[in-house]
């Protein structure tokens, strides 16, 4: 006598949970793209991050000798020593992404 509202009941939540499968895998593919997208920044960043310290070093080193100077410059070539190793940091995620993106299909 009540078989309907079984079968209708089943059939919503089949319905639920196809929909809730659809709106993770949009989620996730927005997520991915996001992902790119900052990499993507980041990377752009980095670079002029690393062309301007190395420009400053430059001008530095031409502006003239004087403890004062000395000192920055010091302090320069460890900030860009310790950009150096975040760009090769990043540069390794990227790689190992790199990796799991290769499986994943493209538009």
């Amino acid at each position: 006598m009540w078989d309907w509202a079984t079968w209708a009941a089943l059939a919503v939540a089949v319905l639920a949970g196809a929909a809730a499968l659809g709106l993770a895998a949009l989620r996730a593919l927005q997520a991915w793209r996001s992902v790119k997208a900052v990499r993507s920044g980041v990377v752009a960043r980095l670079d002029e991050l690393a062309a301007a310290g190395a420009d400053t070093a430059e001008k530095a080193a031409a502006a003239g000798e004087t403890v004062e100077l000395q000192e920055s410059i010091a302090r320069l070539h460890v900030s860009l020593a310790r950009l150096a190793v975040l760009r090769r940091a990043l540069g390794e995620a990227q790689d190992a992404a790199g990796r799991v993106t290769a499986v994943v299909p493209r538009k």
